[in-house]
């Protein structure tokens, strides 16, 4: 004979510790408990003497049902907070199912955290299809509305990817906070609300301590870098000094000054030659090192038509790059 019931609270509590040892040995362990749906069952024994020798006996087998425990944890994945530009950014979270049991969570992105800077746009959350822990544009799938994980088991860990646009106006330094939220699709409310027949096999569901609800937090620092160019000029005049007449020789000096944080991307100078003077073959530097004026390996080009180019590509903040090239009054 077997009585059947159904567990709501911890084994300790309804089957001792002693019979918990052996019941655990026998059964998968997971961040919430045994797994949801688990028949725990137990029958006793005794054996004793009686006149016609010795006699075992059973008792009846009373057996449990594990209900589903639903509990979710969510946290940040960047190591600090991400270096963002305007334009599009990303935030790195993981999803941790704590239940015992297969559920899958839906997912909110909240750009306006209380104490932003700025705010973002979000443009969609992603799966990190392949697990390499970076978002891939086009391998990565982009979750539609509602936006719901798949099904995780017990203890399953999911990669999740919020993708923001940073507008243009924000300031050097300014910080922006995001919070993503998961919560069970089979439902979320205070710890031990039950949901009838809604876990696995037709057991209860039931809130765990977390409410069934989780929301972490992920930061972006903005870092922009601004370019400013000073252009200051030197004569030498035929006669030694520094009057500008015919054959006076002008040296340009064009300084790209990077200031603020982060970088700027393929930074490039160009410089006309100016009207009324002659370009002075080979004069052009960077930095004090000569540029061939053909266009070649090197950084540069030069020539009395189409004036002075350099290509400096990404200058980090708090650099100065120095340009000078050579003209002739004509």
């Amino acid at each position: 004979m077997k009585t059947h019931a159904r567990l709501y609270t911890s084994f300790t509590t309804i089957l001792g510790p002693a019979l918990l040892g052996g019941l655990i040995a026998s059964a998968p362990a997971h961040a919430g408990g045994v797994t949801a749906g688990t028949l725990i069952e137990n029958t006793a024994n005794a054996s004793f003497d009686e006149p016609g020798g010795p006699r075992n006996i059973t008792s009846n087998t009373v057996t449990v049902r594990v209900d589903e425990l639903l509990d979710v944890t969510i946290a940040s994945l960047d190591p600090g907070p991400v270096t963002a530009r305007p334009g599009n950014a990303v935030l790195t979270f993981e999803l941790t199912n704590q239940g015992n049991g297969p559920e899958a969570f839906r997912l909110l992105a909240n750009p306006a955290v209380a104490g932003n800077d700025f705010d973002t746009t979000i443009q969609s959350i992603a799966i990190d299809s392949n697990g390499n822990g970076t978002y891939d544009e086009g391998v990565d799938q982009i979750l539609t509305q509602p936006q719901t994980t798949p099904v995780l088991a017990a203890d399953a860990r999911l990669t999740l990817f919020v993708l923001v646009s940073v507008p243009q106006n924000v300031a050097d330094g300014n910080t922006s906070n995001v919070a993503l939220s998961a919560e069970a699709v089979t439902g979320t409310g205070t710890p031990g609300t039950v949901f009838d027949n809604a876990g696995v096999d037709g057991g209860d569901a039931i809130v765990g301590m977390t409410g069934a609800l989780a929301t972490a937090r992920g930061t972006l620092t903005t870092a922009i870098a601004s370019v400013q160019l000073v252009k200051s000029v030197v004569l030498r005049d035929p006669f030694g000094g520094t009057a500008a007449v015919r054959g006076s020789v002008a040296t340009f000096t064009v300084e790209a000054r990077v200031s603020g944080t982060g970088e700027v991307r393929n930074l490039n100078v160009t410089d006309a030659i100016p009207t009324g003077t002659t370009y002075a073959p080979g004069t052009l530097k960077l930095d004090g090192t000569t540029l061939s004026d053909a266009t070649d390996a090197d950084a540069g080009t030069a020539s009395n038509a189409s004036g002075i180019a350099v290509t400096l590509g990404n200058v980090a903040a708090g650099t100065n790059r120095s340009i000078t090239f050579n003209v002739t009054i004509d």
